[in-house]
């Protein structure tokens, strides 16, 4: 297979004298100015330089280094557009989020199906990394709402076969690494420190070469060059596994961290003392964190070492803490105590942007789509206020962040925030009656097919009508990702007490009985056996509807609800137009290919880290459920998610699946409606008893149903328009 070295080898680096290197440290390839230097530049391979010793001569606010970025491409002949809101799903079936500025852009734009709004542009675009949650406050750099400022250009290649609604070549690389070098030079920059790693780019079935540019130990921009689409036949193999080939439209995709260059100017401990200098200084007072000459020292040299702290590029951070607490000459233990009090503020601080940010543009707290992430960022961000001793409201501390974005629906802001934490509040108080309680043990993960066990009643909590029983392990399941709780018996001696409902609170599992069975007694359970099958038959079967929705309308669909059942189950998809007869037919065939193949349907506990960098936010179909590890459930080689719900052995256990319609939710979202196993025999058995009354009423062979009917109704329309004739001649008369 080729590789894409020439692709790097470019003029613009001839020209000014650039070497390509390779860093004896990671051993990436890089160009430099610098003929003496050795390494790449880039944490953890060096550390931050620019600390106390910023990058440019000029200190920048956030909102002065978007005006020099934005009006130096306007000079350079780029068109300045207006920034998209951070709730991508508003206009894209495929993500929730807006994680890049290229996001305005996909998918119509970028394959040439409509003309971008300028060409090229210049744009700061606002962005939510969920990703990236778990290293905001620890490595001094991270933060999950951010500005993506950024320049594009959409090319094709002359020779180019199709139409594209865009032509010709506007600039390609050499263009894109001389603008890079001049920003730079316009700030001020010692262009010697300056490297350009390189970095191949894959992404939603696109790549290209790409060059992370590094300055004083910081990333502060990516020149993504997408210019290859997959293909089976392809020359370049890349890091994904799968091989590439050009395209003939070309598009160049550039990222600038608004936050990382306005730190680069002001040279502060992190990148939060210089985004926000306000927010970081009321929390400390509020929290009481103050520290004496000597540990100020502390913690400023271990902010310039805390670039080693990136989950992404250490298998264990506290380890890597060890590290920094050596290089200090520091215990580890007093390490942690001065500067996770401050990781703490940092995080608020950052939270709260995020926040205003979601609000700001219409996304309100739920349980389902962006709606979810803005709860659990709130809630994440409540516990960091709580653990950190700050007395503010967190309304108060979005709001700081609203006021300084701008925001006009403050007050509105203000309330979702408060409403939303009433709402957990109440949830906390309501699991105080659990705090002395151990998780229950859930059995039917080990064995999902099995209803029958033993177990201790270890406390028991009288309910308004019935019990809330709990047992030190369970075969029952909870309702939850859509689909119902089991339903059963659980029984005493020669007492047996019906389970009605079940549901979790904090890890324990509540079971609604009917009767008190006893605190401390041992009792056998039986879960309804029926009831299970099938909703293990049809949450397995939504799996594969919904990789069979994927193959026949596109990988556009995306999930956007469900609801598991005994006789039906409905999946809600993102789809920009209704479901045809012919296409619904080619989901059930492909689906009940899978359960012919009998495929085994298999589950693993992963990191959360580990399973979106292999399988992406795709994973998170029906939502993101919280914990450090996820349960996959993998269907063959067809689909996995993350889900949490009972499911069959093999996908041939299945019978078979049946759509029994399909309809309009909302603009852009269709519902499937479907049975499997047993209740899509009963489901058939319904249709054809339907047909088989209406052949004997019409008196004809059950295949002759639809010519009959549709020969009836055109002689009923006959009748009639010879009716409304006669009443015309009769009125004339």
């Amino acid at each position: 297979m080729s590789d894409l070295e020439a692709e790097y080898r470019l003029d613009y680096f001839e020209e000014e004298g650039f070497e390509r290197k390779e860093c004896p440290s990671c051993g990436a390839h890089f160009w430099t100015r610098d003929a003496d230097r050795e390494l790449c530049g880039e944490p953890p391979c060096a550390d931050y330089s620019f600390i106390d010793d910023p990058g440019f001569p000029e200190p920048h606010s956030l909102s002065e280094m978007r005006e020099a970025f934005l009006s130096f491409f306007e000079e350079h002949g780029h068109e300045r557009i207006d920034p998209y809101p951070v709730a991508a799903n508003r206009w894209r079936d495929d993500v929730l989020l807006t994680q890049a500025s290229i996001y305005d852009f996909q998918p119509l734009v970028t394959s040439g199906q409509t003309p971008p709004p300028a060409n090229p542009l210049t744009i700061s675009q606002p962005c939510i990394r969920m990703q990236d949650i778990d290293n905001v406050g620890k490595t001094g750099r991270h933060t999950m709402a951010f500005e993506m400022m950024a320049h594009h250009a959409f090319n094709t290649r002359e020779d180019a076969e199709a139409e594209y609604a865009y032509e010709g070549e506007v600039y390609w690389k050499d263009e894109t690494v001389r603008y890079c070098d001049e920003l730079f030079e316009s700030l001020g920059a010692d262009l010697e420190e300056i490297t350009y790693i390189e970095d191949p780019w894959v992404g939603g079935g696109n790549a290209g070469p790409a060059i992370e540019v590094i300055y004083k130990g910081a990333e502060l921009a990516t020149l993504v060059f997408m210019c290859m689409e997959r293909d089976p036949d392809g020359d370049y193999e890349m890091k994904d596994g799968h091989t590439y080939s050009f395209m003939d439209t070309y598009i160049v995709d550039t990222g600038y961290g608004l936050e990382r260059w306005t730190w680069m100017s002001q040279g502060t401990a992190t990148v939060y003392e210089a985004i926000y200098p306000d927010a970081i200084d009321f929390l400390k007072e509020n929290a009481g964190i103050e520290h004496t000459e000597a540990e100020r020292e502390i913690v400023h040299r271990a902010a310039t070492l805390s670039g080693r702290l990136d989950i992404d590029d250490v298998d264990d951070v506290e380890a890597a803490r060890g590290d920094i607490a050596d290089r200090l000459d520091v215990d580890v233990d007093r390490l942690r105590e001065l500067v996770e009090p401050l990781e703490a503020i940092y995080a608020i601080a950052d939270h709260s942007r995020a926040l205003a940010y979601m609000f700001g543009d219409g996304i309100v707290p739920s349980n389902v789509g962006t709606g979810y992430l803005a709860r659990m960022v709130l809630r994440r961000m409540k516990r960091l206020v709580d653990e950190a001793g700050v007395d503010a409201p967190l309304d108060e501390l979005v709001d700081m962040q609203a006021e300084r974005l701008g925001y006009e629906n403050r007050d509105t802001i203000r309330e979702i925030v408060r409403s939303e934490e009433r709402k957990y509040r109440k949830t906390l108080e309501r699991d105080e009656r659990f705090d002395d309680l151990p998780e229950t043990e859930k059995l039917f993960y080990d064995d999902q097919g099995r209803t029958e066990f033993e177990a201790v009643v270890l406390d028991v909590f009288e309910r308004e009508e019935g019990y809330d029983v709990v047992l030190d392990q369970t075969m029952f399941y909870p309702e939850g990702g859509g689909q119902p709780a089991d339903r059963g018996q659980l029984t005493v001696g020669e007492t047996t007490v019906d389970v009605t409902d079940v549901q979790e609170v904090g890890g324990v599992v509540l079971h609604r009985a009917d009767a008190d069975p006893g605190k401390g007694e041992f009792v056998r359970g039986q879960v309804d056996g029926d009831r299970r099958d099938r909703l293990r038959a049809h949450h397995t079967a939504t799996h594969l509807i919904g990789h069979a929705a994927r193959e026949v309308l596109g990988d556009h669909v995306r999930q956007a609800g469900a609801q598991k059942g005994i006789d039906s189950s409905r999946l809600d998809v993102r789809h920009y137009d209704r479901i045809t007869r012919d296409q619904v037919k080619a989901i059930e065939r492909v689906a009940n290919e899978l359960v012919r193949d009998n495929v085994p349907v298999r589950q693993e506990w992963p990191d959360r880290n580990e399973a979106e960098a292999e399988h992406g936010f795709d994973l998170y179909q029906g939502g993101v459920p919280p914990g450090t590890n996820v349960r996959l459930v993998h269907v063959g080689d067809a689909d996995v998610q993350a889900c949490a719900g009972t499911h069959v052995d093999r996908t041939g256990q299945i019978g078979a699946v049946k759509v029994l319609k399909t309809e309009p939710v909302q603009d852009g979202v269709e519902r499937i409606v479907f049975a499997a196993a047993g209740a899509a025999v009963e489901a058939t058995q319904r249709t054809e008893d339907a047909l088989y009354d209406a052949a004997d009423a019409l008196d004809v062979d059950p295949l002759d149903v639809p010519e009959t009917a549709e020969r009836f109704f055109e002689e009923w329309k006959a009748r009639g328009k010879e009716i409304e004739s006669l009443k015309e001649e009769l009125a004339a008369a």
